[in-house]
């Protein structure tokens, strides 16, 4: 489940074409490029939140000087972390979900710059709000991690919906992990450990490192100078986190290293860093997983299931994908490019992460019983839970 570079560039290949454009991905689809995007030009819209907040966002841009970038190997470690949290309805405003560069160079490497225009994927609607005012309370924080290679935007869809429930939420891009991430300074990372990997470096240096990422991002957010200036808003004694792909391997990690995250959720990634002989603490944690997730498609979460000593759950959707808890089956299905390996349509898929994330923080963060998790039930026909 975690996918070097090629193999998540083939994944999302997959996601965003049908079969017949699938393969014809090389030199005749590059022939026929300018038409092929340009009659593709499609208005594309996230699935609204559900909650009773608007959300409001901001972005921070944060340099740990005490440690040395490792994929770099010189200056200091960076990150790019939006901030979304419940705002006051009718302020701020409008906000991008990718830059276009960062755009561009995301689908140049799924090799589908010449079926989507950079600026359908760019101007992507989003129902946050610039600079909005927050509505005034202390709020758990959730922290979010994106998988290898993409953009934390990717799951977008889920951080706006849980900050509309009643949660801030810090969407972290790891510096030099992902395909292109912008930065200030005009300057545009791109995957430095993507070649690391390729060379034999051990996903465990990413999930790791992450780690180390996410005990700086909560020193920034919750010491006594935050560095952000809404950091009032969070209740330091309710934090979790939550990730896709390496980023749920980097929950599992964190929460291993750091004893303020409460509770996590691993998105369909395979646990790189083992959950440790002592446990975690007895702290809750979730594998979430797609329909190839289940006991024997994953020998690490087999492996380390037996560890987790606190509260658990393994549950799968059927019909689903690596990428199906991020943002990418609902834009896939607007643009009528769905995936045929994994049929759960597009805003089931959103409809079923928030609803089953959601209800894992309001139950560990919040207090609140959440039945849903505790079996299956019939109005959600799709989803499976394991007892291994």
């Amino acid at each position: 489940m975690n996918r070097r570079r090629t193999a998540t560039a083939a994944a999302l290949l997959a996601l965003l074409l049908p079969l017949p454009l699938a393969a014809a991905a090389g030199t005749a689809a590059a022939a026929d490029a300018p038409s092929a995007a340009e009659s593709r030009r499609t208005a594309l819209e996230l699935p609204r939140p559900t909650g009773r907040f608007a959300v409001g966002q901001e972005t921070l841009h944060l340099v740990d000087r005490g440690r040395t970038d490792p994929w770099a190997g010189t200056g200091p470690r960076e990150l790019m972390v939006t901030m979304r949290y419940p705002a006051q309805k009718g302020t701020g405003g409008p906000v991008r979900y990718l830059t276009r560069e960062e755009a561009r160079l995301l689908l140049a490497d799924r090799e589908l710059d010449q079926v989507i225009p950079v600026e359908d994927l760019a101007g992507t609607a989003v129902h946050a709000r610039s600079q909005a005012r927050p509505v005034a309370g202390r709020y758990p924080l959730i922290v979010l991690s994106p998988g290898f290679t993409v953009h934390r935007s990717t799951l977008t869809a889920l951080a706006e919906d849980l900050a509309s429930r009643g949660y801030v939420v810090a969407s972290v891009d790891h510096a030099y992990e992902s395909v292109g991430t912008a930065f200030p300074g005009g300057r545009v990372l791109k995957c430095l450990a993507c070649d690391k990997t390729e060379a034999g470096t051990p996903m465990r240096e990413v999930s790791d490192n992450r780690a180390r990422d996410v005990s700086f991002l909560l020193d920034r957010l919750t010491g006594r100078h935050p560095a952000w200036r809404h950091a009032g808003l969070v209740d330091t004694s309710r934090i979790a986190m939550a990730g896709h792909s390496i980023g749920g391997a980097s929950a599992l990690a964190a929460m291993a290293a750091d004893p303020r995250i409460r509770a996590g959720i691993n998105m369909d990634g395979g646990l790189a860093t083992p959950v440790p002989e002592t446990g975690i603490g007895a702290r809750p944690f979730m594998l979430l997983g797609a329909q190839d997730g289940a006991p024997g498609g994953n020998a690490s979460w087999d492996d380390n299931w037996p560890r987790l000593d606190g509260w658990k759950r393994w549950i799968t959707f059927a019909d689903s994908g690596h990428f199906t808890f991020s943002d990418f089956p609902a834009l896939a299905d607007q643009l009528d490019l769905p995936d045929p390996e994994a049929p759960l349509p597009g805003d089931r898929s959103v409809e079923l992460t928030r609803r089953y994330v959601a209800a894992f923080f309001d139950q560990h963060l919040k207090g609140r019983p959440q039945p849903v998790l505790d079996g299956p039930s019939p109005e959600a026909p799709e989803v499976r839970f394991h007892t291994p």
